[in-house]
């Protein structure tokens, strides 16, 4: 089972970006999809960004354009570049890998793996 590490949270203000990184413990390309979740307090936990084996992302809506992941499976990393960070955007963000694709994609929450999550506070 793999050992997924976040970082690169903190406290941002309004506009501005952030970087978030997660390394995995095992190779992620036996992971076909990896993917970021946030979970504000008092909320459920939401998809944000996905990532399959072959570089194809799908992004929430209310990320769209101004979040980017990106995965260097040479490096066992997974990241979001986030830019424009609204106050909205805070929450506890999460890392998630799966081993296998839904109808060819990597939406959905099930079958994910996940880590421990790093927060990030904009204001």
């Amino acid at each position: 089972h793999v050992q997924l590490v976040e970082s690169g949270g903190g406290s941002v203000q309004v506009g501005g970006s952030a970087r978030l990184s997660c390394v995995g413990s095992e190779y992620t390309l036996d992971y076909n999809c990896m993917a970021w979740f946030r979970q504000a307090p008092g909320k459920e936990r939401e998809g944000v960004a996905t990532i399959d084996m072959f570089g194809n992302t799908n992004y929430a809506s209310s990320v769209e354009g101004r979040f980017t992941v990106s995965r260097d499976n040479a490096k066992n990393t997974l990241y979001l570049e986030m830019n424009n960070l609204k106050p909205e955007d805070t929450a506890m963000y999460y890392c998630a890998a799966r081993s296998y694709t839904v109808l060819g994609g990597c939406e959905g929450s099930q079958g994910y793996a996940y880590g421990q999550g790093t927060q990030v506070t904009v204001s």
